[in-house]
């Protein structure tokens, strides 16, 4: 059995275990320990089964005796709970890691740490980060993830998109940005909202679509604006030129970090 630990409240992480699933385990059925709101759609998961664990995480896996467990994002999870007595014995242990706030990070981390058998990098980690990585880790390895393939969605082309899962405050953030970059080009697109919800006080003359996923629709369109957050970056990277980014300030996630690097390696026109 697959268990994959993906604690948080957004979209990301179970997008990420998506892929990492599909990219190494041939979309081999896995269960996910998450209490993400986003669980509750059908889509977001697929073949895979959610389990939204009541207990402590060394008693649910202690119960659920994964042959393989692997730790999205946080080695220690979102709050440091998870060390290396959560681990049953015989279990193959796997990282992904992604970019972190790794100063604010660390100070969660527990005294005995999962040592892990294998790390994948999906992201450059910062030094630090990436020190800590090579102690806990027998291996320590980049990986390019891939998406599963997705069904047709609703065409997008030539409009400005502009995607988020929330919150909605964040949403109306991203709306005005566009403005501001069209503005700041001289055009009048055709904005078109890619969320979940619709949120309140959607703005007249943009419209709202509930495509997942939503990178299908990327490639049509003539702009796409998002926060930095992994996914959205990671799958507009052959894209970049008509990306436009603003991140936001996040507890671990250090989307600032990750805008600045690519814009470095593609500038905005």
């Amino acid at each position: 059995m697959i268990v994959c630990y993906a604690q948080g409240g957004g979209l990301g992480h179970l997008t990420r275990i998506r892929a990492y699933l599909h990219t190494v385990h041939a979309d081999e059925p896995a269960t996910v320990l998450s209490g993400s709101p986003f669980t509750a759609d059908p889509r977001v998961l697929g073949p895979h089964r959610l389990l939204q664990a009541p207990g402590s995480p060394a008693e649910v896996l202690a119960e659920l005796r994964p042959e393989v467990l692997v730790v999205d994002a946080f080695p220690a999870g979102i709050n440091g709970e998870l060390d290396a007595g959560c681990v049953p014995p015989g279990t193959r242990t796997v990282h992904l890691a992604r970019l972190l706030r790794w100063d604010a990070y660390r100070q969660v981390l527990p005294p005995s740490p999962i040592l892990f058998d294998q790390t994948w990098t999906v992201e450059e980690p910062t030094a630090a980060h990436s020190a800590h990585l090579s102690r806990v880790s027998t291996a320590v390895q980049p990986l390019d993830l891939a998406d599963p393939a997705a069904e047709a969605r609703p065409d997008a082309a030539g409009s400005w998109l502009i995607l988020h899962s929330g919150p909605a405050a964040e949403i109306h953030e991203l709306i005005s940005y566009a403005g501001e970059c069209a503005a700041a080009e001289g055009r009048r697109p055709r904005l078109v909202l890619a969320a979940p919800h619709r949120p309140v006080g959607l703005p007249d003359g943009v419209a709202h679509i509930d495509p997942f996923p939503a990178w299908p629709l990327f490639e049509r369109a003539e702009r796409v604006i998002t926060a930095a957050g992994f996914n959205a970056v990671r799958q507009m990277r052959p894209w970049r030129a008509k990306h436009r980014m603003l991140p936001f300030p996040r507890r671990w996630d250090d989307q600032f970090t990750r805008a600045a690097r690519a814009r470095a390696v593609s500038p905005q026109p």
